[in-house]
């Protein structure tokens, strides 16, 4: 079961936005990936909790931030509520999408294991469901996923299969490299990982 720690930041100028404490492991459903989100003094400031079936799917979610929370789970696409921070107000939600993402890293892993590529493939279409911070706002947004390599790397504990993916936003064009292994991020942007106390799971 690995455990960690990421830290956060923007892509662009790496301002420090938060830190993501996780751990997560393969189980009976599938996926499971809970962690702790703390401001960069070391503040509360959120949580997320993610599980996947043995495809992929997000069969439940639950994300907390600024008082804001969101459940879901893919159903008739995916489905959410999302609560305000009083509790007074629930608002549901319904996309004909794949799956969720979010700055999380855990939504890289879901939609890599979803996808399933090989480095054979041409570039996968996939829409999803982004939550923006911090008020976890809905989003649809559209990419393109495509693995470019997988390569064995050295450690310590023998050869570390790391998939290098190109992602691209499909309503700019924008292209970036996300590199993973098992199920752990190594680097994607705005995402660094600081911590990791156990060696990343395989999938089966």
């Amino acid at each position: 079961m690995p455990r960690g720690r990421y830290s956060l930041h923007d892509p662009h100028d790496h301002t420090p936005l938060a830190e993501e404490h996780f751990h997560c492991a393969p189980g009976p459903s599938g996926w499971r990936y809970v962690s702790q989100v703390t401001t960069p003094s070391g503040d509360h400031s959120g949580s997320v909790d993610l599980t996947l079936d043995e495809l992929g799917r997000p069969i439940r979610l639950e994300l907390h931030a600024a008082g804001w929370q969101v459940r879901g789970a893919a159903l008739d696409g995916v489905t959410w509520v999302r609560t305000d921070p009083t509790g007074a107000e629930a608002a549901e939600g319904n996309v004909p999408a794949h799956a969720f993402t979010g700055t999380s890293p855990a939504f890289l892993i879901a939609t890599a294991r979803l996808l399933r590529l090989t480095p054979s493939a041409s570039a996968t279409r996939v829409r999803l469901v982004t939550f923006t911070d911090p008020v976890l706002a809905p989003r649809t947004v559209d990419q393109s996923w495509a693995l470019l390599k997988s390569e064995a790397h050295a450690t310590d504990n023998g050869p570390l299969p790391v998939d290098e993916y190109q992602v691209t936003a499909l309503d700019t064009g924008e292209q970036h490299a996300v590199h993973i292994a098992g199920d752990v991020v190594l680097a994607a942007p705005g995402i660094e990982l600081e911590d990791l106390e156990s060696p990343p799971s395989a999938f089966a």
